[in-house]
């Protein structure tokens, strides 16, 4: 096994040869093995454990057990410990879920403080065929099977080629110490329902079923390359980035076959993944709208818009008289002026002793009206976004500068007759967009 850890690095994983890593050891035999080979490769490494405080005085036998391992090897060693139950109870999270969070949100800080790169888990064969069963079992789509990657772009896996008994013999032959942790051995967690009791009956059935399930899995990735490269063609033919959103028109989406399938896979990494409900918006009547915890999927007239989810923010802004610059929420400049020169949406020019101060910028609100320049009576504001076709994103980004509670801009877009420059003005206010 030694020998094909080490080509294995040398082909797959040369940068962790040049700077060090971060490698999780829990004290388990696939860890342990993992930290022995990088000692024994010389590979540059600081060794973090994480005590979980769910086994008491087990617990704290396995972080001694890896600080010696560390202490002997003259490597570094970091660790840290959670309330974990706290945690799960606070959050409430089942105890996987919750162990996971406190561990990786622990190492992406670690990797900080370091200066290191990558982190390395001892993620081994059959973890990967457990990870697929398990998604197998809760119905999954393709990238559910092709199982776990051997590396991101700041976690490797080095042991994903090697097997369970591989690992375990070359403990062995090795003499090396290990802690076995008995919560692994409990059939009340599915992966531990799979690990002890499918997988054993799989490979009496075949001997050679983890061989065959690593060739099956291979092809598999080749299929999600495929599929992954049609599916970034569509997106750059179909997806049209605008400034705070992406457009794609129905009709395009539409001549897709098999819709369902298209639909799951450009649209699940924003957090759809509901077929029936992305197939239903695709025939709905405008101002129809999907919410995934990330983004917002909104149907308007013949295209469908995808927005980020903002974060909540102030919705109402004053401006002083002396004020003459303003940076939030939008970027505006007040300045008087003598002539009426520059002209367009951006720029808007008011008889300034027509405003009362402090003046205010907020978002509309139903009810709101105006009356538009260059025209006779008022106009709700409402009406006048349908009008001018805006979308309900386009509606919600939409600000208003206002005197007195009165519109005098809908900014960008329309002045208010009220506030107009007559003859009789004697000091003309300019206000221009940046």
């Amino acid at each position: 096994m030694f020998e094909a850890f080490k080509n294995h690095i040398e082909i797959n994983f040369p940068h962790l040869k040049k700077k060090p890593s971060l490698l999780a050891c829990s004290g388990g035999v696939d860890s342990m093995v993992l930290a022995y080979l990088f000692c024994k490769l010389k590979l540059p490494v600081v060794l973090a454990h994480c005590n979980f405080k769910l086994r008491g005085e087990a617990s704290d036998g396995d972080e001694k057990l890896v600080k010696d391992f560390a202490t002997s090897s003259n490597i570094k060693f970091v660790s840290t410990y959670f309330d974990t139950i706290g945690y799960i109870n606070q959050n409430k999270v089942s105890l996987q879920v919750g162990a996971r969070e406190l561990r990786y949100n622990w190492f992406t800080k670690v990797l900080k403080e370091e200066h290191l790169e990558t982190l390395v888990t001892a993620h081994h064969a059959d973890d990967n065929l457990e990870t697929f069963l398990i998604n197998l079992s809760r119905g999954t789509g393709l990238d559910g099977l092709t199982g776990i990657p051997e590396k991101t772009e700041s976690i490797s896996r080095p042991l994903l080629p090697f097997s369970r008994i591989e690992i375990l013999e070359f403990a062995k032959q090795h003499a090396l110490s290990w802690r076995e942790d008995a919560s692994n051995k409990e059939t009340k967690y599915l992966r531990n329902q799979i690990r002890h009791d499918l997988v054993p009956l799989l490979k009496d059935l075949s001997p050679s079923f983890l061989e065959n399930f690593r060739k099956t899995q291979f092809f598999l990735n080749q299929s999600a390359d495929i599929l992954n490269d049609r599916l970034y063609y569509l997106k750059k033919k179909l997806f049209v980035v605008e400034e705070e959103s992406t457009k794609v028109k129905v009709e395009n989406l539409l001549d897709l076959h098999p819709l369902e399938g298209y639909l799951y896979h450009l649209f699940n990494e924003y957090g759809f993944t509901t077929t029936r409900d992305l197939v239903q918006l695709t025939k709905s009547d405008s101002g129809k709208e999907l919410q995934s915890k990330t983004h917002r999927l909104l149907r308007n007239r013949e295209h469908l818009i995808l927005k980020k989810i903002d974060d909540a923010v102030n919705n109402s802004y004053l401006i002083a008289e002396d004020a003459r610059l303003i940076s939030e929420p939008i970027s505006m400049k007040m300045e008087l002026v003598r002539e009426m020169k520059q002209k367009g949406r951006n720029v808007l020019y008011v008889d300034k002793n027509s405003l009362k101060y402090p003046l205010e910028v907020r978002q509309w609100e139903n009810g709101d009206y105006f009356y538009p320049f260059g025209m006779k009576g008022k106009k709700k504001v409402s009406k006048f976004f349908k009008d001018e076709k805006l979308s309900r994103f386009k509606k919600e980004k939409q600000w208003l500068l206002c005197s007195d509670n009165k519109i005098v801009w809908i900014v960008g877009l329309r002045g208010d007759d009220r506030f107009k420059v007559t003859d009789s003005t004697k000091e003309i206010l300019k206000f221009s967009l940046d």
